[in-house]
């Protein structure tokens, strides 16, 4: 089992710039040192809930001045809202300051009003997904792709700078689908995934489609999983609780629309602007006793061990530890040494 560090912070509270990427940074500067796989990174737009993160390229490129040996990730490009060749110029250059150390997962969008960025429309966004990661892999090969010119006339063109790595490492990101997990085999990408809105049982059906067409379709390849978690690890369950409980609460509030997001399939006319505060809190904290109980490695090594012996065994490749959903940085820092713990301890 490979161990990452995954980021997708709340920036609703202001601190004037003064330390907004300190735990990122340091973090990765530890996982660098430590023997960790990669750092991943969001794209998020117009909402304090991984606001941090608007292109994981450019912290990308922060990240790869300052580490030495770990991926650098983006865990995702929101694809359709980028034209093929920048994604394939901007990672590319990424690549070079990184010395070949940078993977890209392709996710299809959460939100319409991202859509503000893109000319595809939001009910065309997975197809086009697929497409992109096609394009992009071309492109980052030396191929040509053909576009429409400000002359309005058909001319190929090429992405610059040439990468470091010949092939692109790959990933296609999937919230619980398991048609996307299938279209990820296929297309011979990595699947990263969580547990907001799929169950450890439902995780390992999907794995299972997963691998199922991977050996169906690409003779030798089985794939690669990459599970986000809610991690935070410490000498004892109750030390752990007690760190994490407001933070991840609050967290967990401000992400409140990607919680509900089940009931609005359910329900088309659900709105969670029309629930009382008594209804938030009840929510809230019925998530809380999810992530902590159930889909996050929260408290001590021992507990985590046993988590991640059940998730390798449904086919879980590596667990990417999300680490930044509001406890204090220092504490988080200082508890990375639980988490370096557990990599060892699952080796």
């Amino acid at each position: 089992m490979d161990f990452s560090l995954f980021y997708f912070a709340d920036d609703s509270t202001p601190d004037n710039g003064s330390g907004r990427y300190e735990l990122l940074l340091e973090g990765a500067r530890f996982a660098d040192r430590n023997g960790f796989r990669a750092v991943w990174t969001p794209e998020r737009h117009f909402h304090a809930f991984g606001g941090l993160y608007p292109n994981p390229a450019v912290v990308g490129a922060a990240l790869a001045t300052i580490t030495e040996n770990i991926s650098i990730r983006a865990g995702s490009v929101v694809s359709p809202l980028h034209h093929p060749l920048r994604i394939a110029e901007e990672w590319s250059v990424v690549d070079n300051l990184s010395g070949g150390r940078i993977g890209i997962s392709f996710a299809s969008g959460w939100h319409p009003a991202d859509f503000a960025l893109s000319r595809t429309p939001y009910s065309d966004r997975k197809r086009v997904t697929m497409e992109s990661v096609e394009q992009v892999r071309s492109l980052w090969r030396g191929e040509a792709l053909d576009v429409v010119d400000g002359s309005g006339r058909m001319t190929g063109v090429r992405a610059y700078p040439p990468p470091v790595q010949r092939e692109l490492p790959v990933w296609v990101t999937s919230a619980g689908e398991t048609e996307t997990f299938r279209s990820a085999a296929a297309a011979r990408a990595g699947v990263l995934t969580h547990l907001l809105h799929q169950d450890p049982d439902a995780l390992a059906a999907n794995i299972a489609a997963y691998r199922k067409v991977a050996g169906q379709t690409h003779e030798g390849w089985s794939g690669h999983v990459v599970l986000m978690l809610h991690t935070f690890l410490a000498d004892s369950r109750e030390e752990a609780r007690a760190v994490v409980d407001r933070p991840l609460r609050d967290y967990l509030k401000s992400s409140l629309h990607l919680i509900t997001r089940s009931f609005r399939e359910a329900d088309r006319d659900f709105d969670i602007d029309d629930l009382e505060e008594e209804d938030i809190e009840f929510i809230v904290s019925r998530s809380f006793d999810t992530y902590f109980h159930e889909r996050g490695l929260f408290g001590t090594v021992a507990d985590a061990e046993a988590t991640v012996e059940r998730l390798r065994a449904i086919g879980v490749d590596e667990i990417a530890c999300l680490i930044d959903f509001g406890a204090d940085t220092k504490t988080v820092l200082n508890g990375l040494g639980h988490i370096n713990a557990l990599r060892k301890a699952c080796e």
